[in-house]
């Protein structure tokens, strides 16, 4: 485990706005960049990027904020993620911002063994809740089945932001 600065910015503070601002346009630019390949949101998950890099640096809430903002905008403006499986989006990314702040709370260290568990917190507790929505045991596993090299993304990816570009 590797010791990082990390920051907890609360609702109150215009810092945590615009904090959750730029992730979240990052949670838009990055999706954009994956769709131009085929099943490339899937495959890659790339909406939750950024969401927990926000929430692990910078605590739950305004990782919260990206987490509803991110979905939310994309659906908004590019029709991506679709109308009928926002909630799932959204649920797996209030579970993934609350799992980072709480994890980067406690620890308050960053290791890929942390980030590997909030990942599979997220997915494991989104999958459930992605199963009660449709009713598709199916439809809920499919993180799992094709979105494996998205997790894998998420927490190399989200180590190094945290450890390194971000420190």
């Amino acid at each position: 485990m590797t010791t990082v600065n990390l920051y907890s910015y609360n609702c109150r503070e215009v810092r945590a706005y615009m904090a959750a601002f730029l992730f979240a346009v990052g949670n838009i630019i990055l999706p954009q960049l994956f769709h131009l390949m085929p099943q490339g949101g899937m495959i890659w998950l790339p909406i939750y990027f950024f969401t927990l890099i926000g929430a692990y640096k910078y605590g739950w809430q305004v990782g919260l904020m990206t987490a509803l903002a991110s979905p939310l905008l994309n659906s908004f403006l590019f029709s991506m993620p679709a109308p009928e499986v926002l909630p799932a989006i959204i649920t797996k990314s209030v579970l993934l911002a609350l799992g980072a702040g709480y994890a980067a709370h406690r620890f308050r260290k960053v290791s890929v063994l942390l980030l590997l568990a909030v990942v599979l917190f997220y997915q494991t507790a989104g999958t459930l809740a992605e199963w009660l929505y449709t009713g598709s045991l199916s439809a809920a596993l499919q993180d799992f089945r094709i979105g494996v090299p998205g997790m894998l993304m998420q927490v190399t990816g989200g180590y190094i932001f945290v450890k390194h570009i971000l420190n």
